[in-house]
């Protein structure tokens, strides 16, 4: 990566920072997020959004609470090919909407002592990391078929950025993890930008206030240009970790989302589509 190109990312991660951490440092709600909606509205554009939720392994009641909450809403299901089951695959094959995305390999971190997990860090040699990825993308291909699309999701959201320029001529389509995807990016990325679960603190729900205002963060610097307009704010989720008032949240996100005249939930496919205009 270039020294421009790393300036160019500082900045718009910078910016959304700012963004998003004037809307968690002021109380918000419901009627924000429909200001927000409406101000799209407003400017006769659409709102999209995007769902994507990790660490699928095997079906059992929490997938399929995710599946009732989702109400007919796309999810991208992030399955991690070691850990995947031939159970997963009638379940997935019983489901309409869903689709399978590849998280990681293993899902087990190669960071050294004390570095932040990362399953494909810069540590590895990448032929290594090539070969691991390649392997999973074989195992989520003859499992789940037309329902697996050849994007990867690394674990923890992090990865080599050898990884980048190499993974498109290996056959993926894309890569998501998280964050403002970069305007000049050598793979299509759609990444998610909102996180219900508070991971730093008791792994529970993270509160209304929070989630809105990385979700009406990510908004508002689309609508104003701060960030790539063409990317749908994502929505991520684990479904074996949300606690009740985490799922209550995802319910009320879905019917209002669904519900608003200026807001979209779109495919994975076509989540990638867009990243190439």
């Amino acid at each position: 990566m270039n020294l421009q190109l790393a300036a160019r990312i500082r900045v718009a991660y910078k910016i959304l920072t700012i963004v998003v951490a004037m809307c968690e440092h002021t109380i918000l709600g419901w009627t924000e997020l429909e200001d927000e909606l409406e101000a799209w509205r407003a400017s006769e554009t659409c709102a999209t959004f995007w769902w994507r939720d990790d660490d699928a392994t095997r079906p059992g009641p929490k997938l399929d609470r995710l599946i009732e909450t989702a109400a007919g809403v796309p999810v991208a299901l992030a399955v991690i090919p070691a850990q995947a089951t031939d159970d997963l695959f009638y379940w997935v094959h019983r489901q309409t909407g869903i689709s399978v995305l590849q998280h990681g390999y293993t899902h087990i971190s190669h960071a050294p002592a004390g570095a932040k997990k990362s399953e494909f860090c810069d540590d590895r040699p990448l032929s290594e990391m090539l070969t691991e990825i390649c392997s999973g993308r074989a195992l989520l291909n003859s499992l789940f078929g037309n329902h697996f699309l050849p994007v990867f999701v690394p674990p923890w959201n992090r990865h080599s950025i050898t990884l980048t320029g190499s993974l498109q001529a290996q056959g993926f389509l894309g890569l998501s993890a998280s964050g403002p995807r970069r305007r000049d990016r050598a793979i299509p990325i759609q990444n998610c930008h909102a996180d219900p679960i508070a991971w730093r603190g008791n792994r529970g729900f993270v509160g209304e206030s929070v989630i809105l205002g990385q979700i009406i963060g990510h908004l508002s610097a689309r609508r104003t240009g701060q960030v790539d307009a063409m990317e749908a704010t994502g929505l991520l989720t684990h479904h074996s970790d949300h606690d009740g008032a985490g799922w209550h949240f995802l319910s009320d996100f879905v019917r209002v989302i669904s519900e608003h005249p200026a807001a979209s939930w779109i495919s994975t496919e076509m989540a990638f589509s867009s990243t190439r205009q």
